[in-house]
Formats: structure tokens, C-alpha cells, sequence
């Protein structure tokens, strides 16, 4: 598993072999990530990785937050309860050298509570499959403020996923056994309502 694109492009991430079942462990491959990257910075909805604060959802080996930070984000929140996940995770920011813009949250993403930091401008949320974790986990981020207004959403699941009410589908795209959802939080108002 490496980082495909970036200032970081080429980086080898700490070896996974066939991940970990029992721990929920299913990196995105380096193909479908490169799919992702490019359908965020060059499709027809803006590059939304400039300076973005990126959370990334079931977070497993950090390898998306961490291409986002490789292609221009600014800070990076990372949440797995898995401590196989988090172990992971801290020797790819180690070895991406990026663990002063990032953050580990070791918590239930759909239980994630209020937001104690400044709401994220992109979000990746790769739940385990068909086990309607990313609904769950994306009301939680959601009513806890952890997601700022007119923010970008990329969704990882097996099948379409049950969209919420709040959020306007971009994109939808299907790359072997994962399908890509890509979706957009309404701006706020100058009064502070939705738009």
C-alpha cells in the first residue's frame, strides 16, 4: 500500500498483508484510491482539498486521510475504535512524518458525541460493509457538529447507500466491489440557516 499521489506520492504505508477480518480492517486498494483522488480533484464539483480539515470516518490504516494531507489538506482527524486500526495509524503518520497536522480519536464513529475542535471541510467514511455503519456514523458526525457546512462527503460501501435528507448526491460511481458516493452539505445563509 503506498501514497499514489501528493508530496508524499510513492510513500510505502506499514504492511497490512491480507488485513484483519475480525478487526473490520478492508484498506481501500491503491487503484480505487487513485479513482477516488481523482474524482475529488478533478471532477466537475471543485478540488475540495486545498487547506481542507479532512475527517476521516473508520479510519482503519489512515491511508485515505493521509493521501488528502499528501495533496494539500491542512489538518487531518482520524477515528477508529480498533486497536489494530490505531496501531496502524500511528506508524503511517509516523512514517509519512505528518502527526503534527493530524489527530487520532479512538471512538465508535457512530457514536462520536459533540465536536470538541473546529467542523471538517471533507469527510471519508469507509465503513464495514452492508452493515449500515456509514448512515449511522454520518447522523452522528452530523448532530455533533463535526461536519461544517457546505462540506464535501466521500462515501465507501458495497452497494448505493441510504443518503441522508441533508446531503445532495454530486457523484456515484462503482469501482469493482465498492461504490463511490460523493455528496455535498447545503452552504449556510448569511443568517446562519441552511441553504
Amino acid at each position: 500500500m503506498r501514497i499514489v499521489g501528493g508530496s508524499l506520492r510513492g510513500l510505502k504505508l506499514a504492511e497490512l498483508g491480507a488485513g484483519d477480518p475480525a478487526a473490520h480492517l478492508r484498506p481501500t486498494t491503491d487503484r480505487v484510491r487513485e479513482a477516488i483522488f481523482n474524482l475529488l480533484v478533478n471532477g466537475r464539483h471543485g478540488n475540495p482539498l486545498p487547506g481542507a480539515r479532512v475527517l476521516d470516518l473508520f479510519a482503519g490504516t489512515g491511508a485515505l486521510g493521509i493521501e488528502a494531507l499528501s495533496r494539500g489538506a491542512a489538518h487531518l482527524t482520524l477515528v477508529d475504535e480498533g486497536r489494530a486500526a490505531q496501531g496502524l495509524i500511528r506508524q503511517n503518520l509516523k512514517l509519512a512524518r505528518c502527526a503534527d497536522r493530524a489527530r487520532l480519536v479512538a471512538r465508535d464513529a457512530t457514536r462520536l458525541g459533540a465536536a470538541d475542535i473546529a467542523p471538517h471541510d471533507l469527510v471519508f467514511l469507509d465503513p464495514p460493509y452492508a452493515q449500515g455503519l456509514g448512515e449511522a456514523a454520518l447522523a452522528s458526525a452530523h448532530q455533533g457538529g463535526w461536519i461544517a457546512p457546505g462540506a464535501t462527503i466521500l462515501w465507501e460501501e458495497s452497494r448505493p447507500p441510504r443518503l441522508p435528507a441533508w446531503a445532495r448526491l454530486l457523484d456515484q460511481r462503482s469501482y469493482g466491489g465498492t461504490v463511490v458516493s460523493l455528496l455535498r452539505l447545503p452552504p449556510k445563509a448569511a443568517d446562519g440557516t441552511e441553504m
